[in-house]
């Protein structure tokens, strides 16, 4: 059974991705996810899409929007993009998506279970009762537009779900984990996204027995009086019901530019320093790609990070938006030189442990240990003068956003004078 694993809740935010970066998070999405797998299995890669803060980092590190609504729906089709043509390989594959895909859902699952003898009919039962759950157990004022279910060969799957509020301008994302649920609709879920919107109705937590009870009763036998006793009952059952535990919840901020308080700067300095001379010794050896530089040995920290950090390192999703940057110029225009080294060294290192040779992984791994033991004494930058460093420097990394390609530091000199 499944449980619901946490939330977030998200500025709505319109627009779409561009295919350059598209195609980038496609394929940086599914190496993080073999390496995930390779290096813990399947159901730690669910484990990871169920928790917010972590898929929230998940989407920052792959040059989407830090904070927007955008990164569920465009990491859940980065998702379906780039693994479903190695699903017999890997054994995961990701269903749905927004709108119409979302209501493919069933179908698509009911396909997969008769290529690799799973019950699919039981997966597309689960699809429906996970929606109808977000959707009308608990009434939050939020309308589902976007309902991502990722499965694996063995019937164990997560589910990624938003909803919207237009008169708010908001998004909350649900996560759900097919691991330890034992109801539907008692306390399921493993996450919801989303700030406080008043009171809401949410028939799954555990303090709403007595009410789903007496929803049945008053079905079966409704009158005047039944009502009036019944109503009375639960407003004293619901004084001294337990609490329901407490699930992670992620509320992102409204502002688009990234901040010094939305990042951890020591856990910043580490990835830093990491980065250069007090790096692994033998990390230029192990991962040699032409052009390779501090840069990218930087990304590929917080690309190291995201695979192998615990859930308490991911407070900040902001942070790893520094990797490669966001479509919008915040923090700073996509560097896709630098995207397009560490796709390589991330694409050698994965080919190399599928044969056998895991030295490549291994030296990420160390990699991001370096950076989490250095962080703990050693200073660097302030965040404003790292960030300005980086628009600085955007031209040289190939900088591009939706507003287009960055141009040379003297020419917008030039051009704010003019």
């Amino acid at each position: 059974m499944a449980r619901r694993a946490g939330s977030a809740d998200l500025p709505l935010h319109g627009g779409r991705v561009p295919a350059w970066l598209g195609q980038r998070m496609t394929r940086l999405g599914a190496l993080i996810a073999q390496t995930i797998v390779l290096e813990y299995g399947r159901d730690e890669f669910l484990r990871r899409l169920s928790h917010p803060f972590w898929f929230q980092s998940f989407g920052a590190v792959m040059g989407m929007d830090w904070h927007s609504s955008g990164i569920t729906t465009s990491v859940i089709g980065a998702l379906k993009r780039g693994l479903n043509p190695i699903s017999g390989e890997l054994g995961l594959h990701v269903c749905g998506g927004r709108g119409k895909h979302s209501r493919a859902t069933p179908g698509e699952l009911d396909a997969i279970g008769m290529k690799v003898g799973i019950d699919g009919a039981a997966l597309g039962q689960a699809s429906r009762l996970v929606a109808k759950v977000d959707s009308a157990a608990v009434q939050d004022g939020f309308d589902l537009y976007l309902h991502g279910f990722i499965v694996t060969d063995d019937g164990k799957w997560v589910v990624v779900q938003q909803g919207m509020n237009g008169d708010k301008r908001q998004a909350r994302r649900y996560h759900w984990l097919s691991e330890d649920l034992k109801s539907f609709v008692e306390a399921p879920h493993s996450a919801i996204d989303g700030e406080t919107q008043g009171e809401i109705v949410n028939l799954t937590d555990i303090r709403a027995a007595a009410s789903k009870e007496g929803q049945l009763s008053l079905l079966a036998d409704l009158g005047p009086d039944k009502i009036v006793a019944e109503a009375a009952a639960l407003r004293k059952s619901t004084e001294t019901a337990p609490a329901q535990e407490l699930l992670p919840h992620l509320i992102m901020p409204s502002h688009h530019e990234v901040s010094a308080k939305d990042v951890v700067l020591r856990r910043l300095h580490g990835a830093l320093a990491a980065a250069a001379e007090q790096g692994p010794k033998d990390f230029a050896d192990l991962l040699i790609v032409p052009g390779v530089g501090a840069r990218t040995v930087f990304s590929l920290a917080q690309v190291a990070e995201v695979v192998h950090g615990a859930p308490c390192r991911f407070s900040d999703p902001a942070r790893h938006s520094l990797a490669h940057g966001g479509k919008d110029r915040h923090p700073y225009p996509v560097p896709t030189r630098v995207y397009d080294k560490t796709l390589q060294v991330l694409k050698a290192a994965v080919e190399k442990a599928k044969l056998g040779n895991d030295d490549r992984l291994a030296a990420l791994k160390r990699l991001d240990a370096q950076s989490r033991a250095l962080e703990r004494k050693v200073g660097g930058p302030s965040f404003d003068d790292f960030v300005a460093g980086e628009c600085a420097r955007s031209h040289d990394y190939g900088g591009r956003s939706v507003f287009g390609w960055e141009k040379p530091p003297a020419e917008q000199t030039r051009k704010r004078q003019a």
